[in-house]
């Protein structure tokens, strides 16, 4: 008889063992692959499977988040601007303020924000008068990026908008590093 795991409990089983075990996974309502299907996938695009799910979550909070983007509302940055919510703080000067992300992406993933939004909720918005202040962020970014000893390799990432999968409105670069990045990167 077939026993029903989570896909990450699948994987994770996988990962820890050797032996195959007759596992059904429902995938959609109508389709059910097996384990022994599974498992002689390539690694890669087990992988892809799982990822799927996670990217849409991803997906479906960047589109909740664009619906009130232009609220004017206090954002998480916003909270963290104020020590309200606390956070990893590794650079900091009158006009930006860079912090650990708490999901991370990479051994380095560093979020370098403007204290004061003024407007500049993603690149998009960017006016000629935000000129300084992108300047002081993409500097900012240098300095985290030699504080954390990988300026010999890192990326900054700027998501704008849902379709880049924005999910805070209040402009940010991601700072990424401490392993060696692929391309294409999307």
């Amino acid at each position: 008889m077939a026993a029903s795991i989570p896909p990450f409990s699948l994987l994770r089983n996988y990962a820890a063992t050797t032996a195959r075990a007759f596992v059904t996974v429902k995938v959609k309502p109508s389709y059910t692959i097996s384990s022994t299907t599974l498992l002689h996938l390539p690694s890669r695009s087990r992988r892809l499977q799982f990822y799927a799910s996670a990217t849409n979550n991803e997906e479906a909070a960047a589109r909740a988040a664009a619906a009130n983007a232009d609220s004017g509302a206090p954002t998480i940055f916003d909270k963290i601007i104020a020590k309200e919510i606390p956070s990893s703080i590794v650079y900091e000067d009158e006009k930006v303020l860079a912090f650990r992300d708490i999901d991370p992406q990479a051994p380095v993933h560093v979020l370098v924000i403007p204290k004061f939004r003024d407007g500049l909720t993603q690149l998009g918005k960017a006016e000629a008068r935000h000129g300084e202040i992108l300047g002081q962020l993409l500097y900012a970014a240098k300095i985290v990026a030699e504080k954390e000893g990988i300026l010999d390799g890192f990326r900054v990432v700027i998501n704008n908008g849902s379709d880049a999968c924005q999910s805070v409105y209040h402009l940010h670069l991601h700072v990424l590093g401490g392993r060696r990045m692929k391309w294409p990167p999307g």
